[in-house]
Parts: structure tokens; sequence; C-alpha cells
């Protein structure tokens, strides 16, 4: 409530204008009253960085490399005679290679009171000594127990001195944070040293196309330059996370930072510890996303789960039954939702298992059972995302010219001597097929799922198919380098 006097003029007889003070209670409603500021309600994170700060470490690491000292040639007169005696003497004598060192920075945390180090892949590559810093002043040289580069994570060792005594940080679950959460990053930005920042989870589940696992955490939590490797913590001072990357035009940041969560750290320095290298789980097979074009064709209920594009006659896969143009809905009680979620969880998946497979095969679901492999570092998981005898054409067809496939077609094309199909002749860049990434040279093995030796049998399935009401056609495409694509391509322009 507040008090206010508000004058109020009267005329009286005799007294000509009166000014009197009237008292006017107001009642203060809620809106009207200031919040404290926002900073004011935030805790500090003095006692928990102080009690983090000992776990972080400093890593350097130095790398020897041959370089040769040029000697530039001397410039003579154009038709000089000592022009060509330059030459023959220079040539290729670029001085004798001298060995330099490059060093690099990035930060670590310790797991493990014996000596265990978490850090980054890439920034103990190819290094010749690393050596790890200690906030209490002490440095270490650290041998590579695993490293594992396709989710960036390496496992040091190293041996502490008499009497020296490793604080251990715990690797806590990164399932449960939500987006607005309190994140804290401690690292070595810039080579600075121990260094401590804070923000929130800005998202979850980040595809920054890095690898075949990608799952990022993204904090606005300040992340540099020698900050890899470091941990992100939560407010209990458990690690959720690895910092890996940025995304920044400058090099600093600009509230752009990525984790790799602990979820999918865990078993890989499990593995890294006990075995120097990771077993992933393998399935055999190559996949791609579904669209919305794709679904349609397939009668699909909801765009979800993994189209496989091409079955490994070696894997597992081709042993259970997967076809190509089968969607994975389910591997192992997991639902798949979207394509880059399968990898990790076949990855997981321990090796010698049987497990359940659900699969969308021509309009209905099919249950199949697979013994999972063990992957080979080297297998890709993904599919990459890149005169008389041209008769009989199909001219002008959904925006593109055809033809049944030749001889002469395949030497032009490049296409292997088995290799049968229609061949795509011309496109028009405007058409809907040229969007969707059809060029010449590409060869339709399968529409709607049915082999094409023919122009009549292709053009005849899509009249029919546009009669149906059916909005999109599923095709399979051999492209020039070999592999296979399904593409969903709308029947009318």
């Amino acid at each position: 409530m507040a008090l206010s006097c508000l004058i109020k003029n009267t005329v009286k007889p005799g007294m000509g204008i009166v000014a009197s003070c009237v008292i006017a209670l107001t009642v203060l409603t809620p809106t009207l009253l200031k919040a404290p500021p926002a900073h004011a309600q935030q805790p500090s994170f003095a006692d928990l960085a102080e009690g983090l700060i000992d776990s972080v470490v400093n890593i350097s690491t130095s790398q020897k490399v041959s370089a040769r000292r040029s000697v530039p040639m001397p410039n003579g007169p154009d038709g000089s005679p000592f022009q060509e005696l330059f030459k023959d003497f220079f040539d290729g004598k670029q001085g004798p290679k001298r060995a330099r060192k490059v060093s690099s920075l990035g930060s670590g945390f310790v797991v493990d009171t014996a000596g265990i180090i978490i850090t980054n892949a890439h920034v103990i590559k190819d290094a010749d000594q690393i050596l790890v810093n200690f906030s209490n002043g002490i440095t270490l040289e650290a041998k590579v127990r695993g490293r594992d580069l396709k989710t960036d994570i390496a496992v040091l060792e190293v041996m502490p001195e008499e009497g020296q005594t490793l604080t251990a940080v715990p690797i806590g679950s990164s399932n449960t944070l939500r987006v607005g959460d309190w994140v804290m990053a401690i690292g070595n930005p810039f080579g600075l040293g121990g260094t401590v920042t804070v923000g929130i989870v800005s998202a979850r589940n980040r595809n920054i196309h890095s690898g075949p696992y990608d799952d990022y955490i993204q904090t606005d939590a300040a992340i540099n330059r020698g900050n890899s490797g470091g941990p992100l913590f939560d407010v209990n001072g458990n690690v959720i996370g690895i910092n890996t990357a940025i995304i920044s035009p400058s090099g600093g940041s600009i509230g752009i930072g990525f984790a790799v969560p602990s979820e999918i750290a865990l078993p890989v320095i499990a593995q890294l510890r006990e075995f120097g290298e990771t077993r992933r789980g393998w399935f055999g097979i190559r996949i791609q996303q579904v669209t919305d074009d794709i679904a349609e064709s397939l009668e699909l209920p909801e765009v979800t789960g993994a189209l496989v594009s091409g079955v490994n006659p070696e894997g597992p896969a081709e042993t259970a039954g997967v076809e190509p143009g089968d969607v994975i809905l389910e591997f192992d009680g997991y639902k798949v939702n979207e394509v880059r979620e399968l990898p990790r969880i076949v990855a997981d998946t321990p090796i010698g298992e049987t497990v359940d497979v659900s699969v969308w095969r021509k309009g209905a679901r099919v249950e199949l059972r697979v013994t999972v492999a063990r992957l080979n570092e080297d297998e890709m998981m993904a599919a990459p995302e890149g005169g008389d005898e041209l008769l009989p054409v199909a001219t002008d067809f959904l925006g593109m010219s055809l033809a049944l496939l030749s001889d002469k077609l395949r030497e032009k094309y490049e296409l292997s001597q088995d290799s049968e199909g229609i061949v795509v002749v011309g496109i028009s860049e405007e058409s809907a097929a040229f969007e969707k990434g059809l060029r010449e040279g590409d060869l339709i093995v399968e529409a709607a799922q049915k082999k094409m030796g023919s122009l009549e049998k292709f053009a005849k399935l899509v009249e029919k198919m546009k009669k149906e009401d059916r909005k999109s056609i599923l095709l399979l495409v051999r492209r020039k380098d070999g592999n296979l694509r399904y593409l969903g391509l709308h029947l009318t322009e």
C-alpha cells in the first residue's frame, strides 16, 4: 500500500479558490512490484569449483616433424646463360632435413587415483611425448592406454610420484540432463591453466556430422581452444560430458560448444582401459534416412526407422534375412526413431548376442533374429551422403530421359558389366528428380521394390500407382561409384 496527496481545488463563497489535500490510499498490485535482479537469485559455484579443480589437468604434447630448409634460386635476367646453370644446380636442392617440434595443448581429468586420465583423441594425435600438468605444479609423462577416433576419446595412464595423491572425479549419467540445466566446464583454454566457466545445457542429441555416433550435448558454457578433453560437470560435481568441439568463426567461444555425453563415453572408456581398443557390435548393412516421400512409397505409417540400402553378403544381417528396402524399426527392443540412432544401438550390443529385429517390409511388419558380430573399425555403417544405342528412350518422364541399359551406355557412364536397369540419360535441373539428387548416369535398379528390366514395365508401374492415387514412388538407384541409394520421387511435378 502507498499514501499519496491529491491536490483538489474548490471554490467557496467569500473565500475564493481553496486548495485541499485529499489523502489517497493506493493498493499496489504484484505486477507493480519489481522482481529482484536475476543474478541475485543465481547460486555461487565457488564451493563446487574448489572441490573439482584439482582433478582437472592440463595436457601438453610434442611431436617431431621433419622439415627441409628451402634454398631459393637466384633470379637472373631472362635469357641469361646463368639462368640454366642456376636451374641445374638448385633444382631439387632444398637444403638438409631438420627435425623440429610441434606442440599442442589440451585438457583432461582424473577418473582413477591409480593414474587413469581421460582426454580427447585429437589432443594426443601423433604425439611423441605427452605431459600431464597438475594444479599443484607436478608434471608427469603419460602413456596412451587406448584411443577411439569415432568418439574422440582417449585414455591415458600416469605413475604418481611417491607421496602424490591424485583427486578423481565420478562420471555421472547424462541421461538425466534437461535443456536449461546448469553445467560447469573446467579446462585449459589457450594454455592459460585451470579455468572455470558456467552455462546451461542448450540442446541435447546434437549431430555435428563428425562421426557415426554423434549425439552431443550443446552448451553455452565458454569452451575455447585448449578446453578439448576437459570435463563438463553437473551441479552435483559429476562428469556428464567431455568437451570436444566448438562452432566459431573466430576460434574463440561464441556460446556454442559440444561435449560427448557420459552415456556414450562410459562404455568406450571401459573398453579402452580393458582392451586398449574398442569392440563394437556389427550388423552388416548400409542405411539411410527415411524421408516423407520414402515413407509414403513404402506405406509406412510414420516417418521413422532406418532404411536398408545395402546388405553385406558376409554380415549378420544377410544371415538373418534382412533385405535391401527393409526399414529397421526396432533393434534389441530399442525403437529406431531416426537413422543415426541405429549405429549407436548396434555398437553397444554385446558381440555374439542374438537379438530381435523388427523391420517394415512390403507393407507389413516382419520379425527377425540376428546374431551381432564384431565391427571391423573400417566398416561403414551408413550410406554416404553425394545414336541408335540410346533407343528406346522415354523422354520428359518425370523430368528425366530414360533408356534401357546397353553396352554402349555401360561404357559411356562407366557402369559395371553386370549392371542392369534403366539409366538416366538426361534430366531437367528444374525437375523434382533433380532436386532429389538424381543425375545423368544414375541407374534405376528397382521401382517400388520391383526390378526394372524394361521402360514399358517402368511406365506401366508408374501409371498404375497414379491411378491408385499414390503420391510417390520408391526408386533404388545405383550411382556411378557403385553405391546404392533409395529415393522417394513424387509422381506429379
